[in-house]
């Protein structure tokens, strides 16, 4: 039984342009942002709040909030790994902050420089103060189907990080393919293991497509009761800790998919669509979107 309708998270703004190399101009970010509300996308993550030093992309994050013209239903989130981010973050009035954690021991060395279980306790004051702002708050969780470094991740321990997060106050799960070397299979063993302890409603899924297997992943983990998709248009992003990663799953591959199977988003193709050819002429670069090959050639 599938959902009659998807919370597609557009992760493009920021997931997805993180990692480019050259620094994007600032009214490049705000005109992406837009056109995604425009097309009817609710859930967008539109900047992150870290030490430019570490990811100079998104140095600007303050003046993107501060620039960009929003929409009343369209959530703006950020992602905000410390307490000098999240005080950031709300002096740019987002609507929801994002935290981030990992399955992998040595995924969270190498990426934020501790144990899993360090980075959950320099999480909690952030999350009182997120509290106490009424602020809320998604976790993300790393490696979740393998990681560059270890190989393939006990289910059980995904559920572990994603129980400590849920207590600690998030109210949603991501679980993130961060290399894409998800199966279907894969995906039913963790999905069915997480639901023993915690309800999928509180869980969204977030698939690379190094492999190809990103949306018959989607399409598995709907199966089991998600109805919470995060993707990047154009298929923009990819892991800089794990060779050879390329993008997350196009948000006009997935919408097409859910369009299909009369499960509403409400998301206009066409205008996402757009909004995706349109950022990587800015980048230079062409879609990673299959969909949005096809249309632009008709």
């Amino acid at each position: 039984m599938y959902p009659n309708y998807v919370k597609v998270v557009e992760v493009g703004p920021r997931d997805g342009l993180q990692n480019e190399k050259s620094i994007i101009p600032l009214q490049t970010k705000i005109t992406l942002i837009e056109q995604l509300a425009a097309a009817g996308c609710k859930y967008i993550e539109s900047g992150s709040f870290v030490s430019p030093k570490w990811v100079p992309q998104m140095a600007d994050s303050d003046q993107v909030f501060k620039h960009i013209t929003r929409q009343p239903e369209v959530h703006y989130s950020a992602l905000t790994p410390n307490l000098e981010g999240l005080r950031a973050a709300l002096s740019s009035s987002v609507d929801e902050i994002a935290v981030f954690a990992s399955a992998s021991e040595s995924f969270s060395q190498k990426n934020i420089n501790c144990s899993i279980q360090q980075s959950l306790v320099r999480f909690q004051p952030l999350l009182d103060m997120a509290r106490a702002h009424h602020l809320p708050v998604r976790g993300y969780v790393s490696c979740v189907l393998g990681c560059p470094y270890e190989g393939n991740i006990s289910p059980s321990k995904v559920t572990t990080v994603c129980k400590s997060l849920l207590d600690m106050g998030c109210y949603e799960i991501s679980l993130g393919d961060t290399i894409g070397v998800g199966t279907p299979n894969k995906t039913a063993k963790l999905l069915n293991k997480i639901s023993e302890e915690i309800d999928l409603k509180q869980i969204a899924v977030h698939f690379h497509d190094t492999y190809g297997q990103a949306l018959a992943n989607v399409l598995m983990a709907l199966q089991q009761g998600v109805a919470v998709v995060d993707s990047a248009v154009s298929g923009l992003g990819g892991c800089p800790y794990a060779q050879g990663a390329s993008g997350n799953l196009a948000t006009e591959d997935l919408v097409y998919m859910l369009n299909g199977m009369a499960i509403n988003t409400g998301i206009d193709l066409h205008k996402l669509t757009q909004a995706g050819l349109s950022i990587m002429r800015a980048l230079n670069k062409p879609t990673q979107s299959k969909v949005a090959l096809a249309l632009k050639n008709q």
